[in-house]
């Protein structure tokens, strides 16, 4: 489990007075302390579960530092990167675009996909066959375009 982790990694962070390691881990620790107090859900987490709150935060990270940079604060971008480096340290090996490429295209051949509608179908598979390997983004990009 990621908690235990991150309760340790905070520690050392906090003896080696790294502040941009300790804002990351402290990011992962409140999202999944939110996400274990929301109504509905059971005392422990999946790790299905917490590779997708990472993903989500990972994912506002990335967004919001493309709009600092937009515009013009390098200061706020920089500190949203390295939070992003934090946090991606403790998702999956993410797989560059040639393997992504390859395994969505095994699974337009099983689901025997042919055009852009069907791509509902191939993104369904393709989500749960790359989950917290790849990003969304990325693979809807190479599913339109093998449709297209």
């Amino acid at each position: 489990m990621i908690s235990n982790t991150i309760d340790q990694e905070i520690k050392k962070a906090m003896l080696a007075k790294d502040q941009a390691t300790l804002r990351g881990l402290r990011a992962i620790k409140a999202a999944l302390l939110l996400a274990r107090t929301e109504k509905g859900h059971a005392e422990e987490i999946t790790e299905e579960a917490e590779t997708k709150i990472l993903q989500k935060l990972i994912k506002q990270r990335r967004e919001s530092a493309d709009i600092y940079k937009q515009q013009n604060r390098e200061d706020l971008a920089l500190i949203e990167e390295e939070e992003l480096e934090v946090i991606g340290q403790f998702l999956p090996k993410q797989l560059d675009r040639a393997e992504v490429t390859a395994i969505i295209e095994g699974v337009i051949k099983q689901s025997g996909a042919t055009s852009v509608k069907d791509m509902g179908k191939v993104m369904g598979l393709a989500n749960k066959e790359l989950a917290g390997k790849a990003d969304g983004k990325l693979i809807a990009e190479i599913v339109k375009e093998k449709l297209a």
